[in-house]
């Protein structure tokens, strides 16, 4: 069975829910620790939402220098699935995995809503079950979500497709461009502020379109 790894930070706080969106999805989840080097043979990593190390100087910051984030890098680098979720995303931008960065909201509060979002690219090995134009529905939940990038960096994620997904009627914290996820050019590494791990079940969230998240990494591995 597919393996997923999902890394626990002190702070994480959505660690357990991302746990449950792989095993939904089809995949074994493995708990990986801030503090190991070992990434235990995983086929993908998720870098869960919260506040890491308590956000401290910079979200993601210190959680960049996290002991397992040396292997997440070099992983990733290596072609290694990897997904950032909000506070996730904030590592991946602090770690170089993907550039620009996130900010406090532009009108200066935590948001906690609804979000729908278009889908922008459905190549990426975390977007593959989607198609381009789709609009889903996921929880979204932040206080420094806005993404920001120089002109160039922006123009090259818009004219490179590395614009994962946006955000559809209303931004809720600034981003420039409504940008609400990323990719590098690779596909592989993904980064987004959103929480699908939040809409994988009727039960708990507004519905199961953010499961599809989790099932297209496990399509792009079987097609390896």
């Amino acid at each position: 069975m597919t393996k997923v790894g999902v890394v626990t930070f002190p702070g994480s706080l959505d660690d357990v829910d991302a746990r449950r969106a792989v095993r939904l999805a089809g995949a074994e989840p493995v708990a990986l620790w801030h503090g190991d080097h070992d990434l235990q043979g995983v086929d993908a990593i998720v870098l869960p939402g919260g506040f890491s190390y308590g956000d401290y100087l910079r979200c993601g910051a210190i959680a960049r220098f996290a002991p397992i984030m040396t292997e997440v890098v070099e992983a990733a680098n290596g072609g290694l699935p990897v997904l950032g979720i909000c506070n996730g995303f904030q590592i991946l931008c602090e770690s170089h995995l993907l550039p620009g960065a996130l900010i406090r909201n532009d009108h200066r509060t935590f948001v906690c809503r609804d979000q729908q979002l278009v889908v922008e690219n459905a190549s990426t090995a975390w977007t593959s079950d989607y198609a381009v134009g789709q609009t889903v529905t996921v929880p979204l939940k932040n206080g420094e979500g806005g993404f920001v990038a120089d002109v160039d960096t922006l123009d090259r994620l818009e004219g490179e497709g590395q614009v994962v997904v946006r955000y559809a009627g209303v931004n809720p914290n600034g981003s420039l461009r409504d940008i609400a996820g990323i990719t590098n050019d690779r596909g592989n590494v993904v980064g987004l502020m959103p929480h699908p791990e939040h809409a994988v079940e009727e039960l708990t969230g507004p519905g199961t379109e953010g499961l599809g998240f989790f099932t297209s990494v496990l399509t792009s591995l079987v097609s390896r």
